[in-house]
């Protein structure tokens, strides 16, 4: 079986330690992946600085894309990316997606996941939701997306922000289908 290739796209909706979590959790099962790239929008670096208090430092276990490279290889359905998870996931990142504004890398290869009936991923953070976003997450679902709020759960009993950030990076990750071990209820 080939190893996956996925894609992750950070936008700058609050909820920076989600992708965080995210990255850390994906590069110590690097072992079960081809590609692991990624795309921050410009908004997304401030806000993982001011949530996170310090500057993004790439990780050399990942491939990392202007968010303008539309030469990247998942700029096309040919590269067989398999998964695109953006987390967070801003309202105005998932308005484009849903009316099928390509105009940057992240949208682009959304677009391509969604045309190529590939996995899409959305971790939507803003709240409360106006009927522009819930119509656009039902365009979004109705084109084979998935809309997975960041909903943190606490039956797990977090006892710090990692952790419950994990509640919602677990939950994203069974969604990917990508093995891995979390708190699993009644087990």
């Amino acid at each position: 079986m080939s190893k996956r290739k996925i894609i992750i796209g950070v936008t700058g909706a609050s909820g920076a330690i989600y992708a965080k979590v995210l990255m850390d959790k994906l590069a110590a099962m690097k072992n079960q992946f081809e590609k692991i790239a990624i795309v921050f929008s410009d908004n997304a670096k401030d806000v993982w600085k001011v949530e996170l208090g310090q500057e993004y430092t790439q990780d050399a276990d990942f491939d990392f894309y202007d968010k303008q490279n539309f030469y990247a290889p998942f700029a096309s359905g040919s590269a067989q990316y398999d998964t695109m998870i953006i987390i967070p996931c801003s309202m105005g990142t998932m308005a484009r997606i849903a009316s099928g504004v390509s105009n940057d890398l992240m949208t682009r290869a959304a677009d391509v996941i969604l045309k190529e009936r590939r996995k899409l991923i959305l971790v939507a953070r803003d709240t409360p939701l106006s009927l522009i976003h819930i119509n656009n997450m039902k365009t979004i679902t109705e084109a084979g997306g998935i809309i997975c709020p960041a909903n943190p759960s606490f039956y797990s009993n977090p006892k710090t922000f990692e952790e419950l950030a994990a509640t919602v990076v677990d939950r994203v990750l069974d969604l990917a289908n990508i093995d891995h071990s979390a708190y699993r209820w009644g087990e």
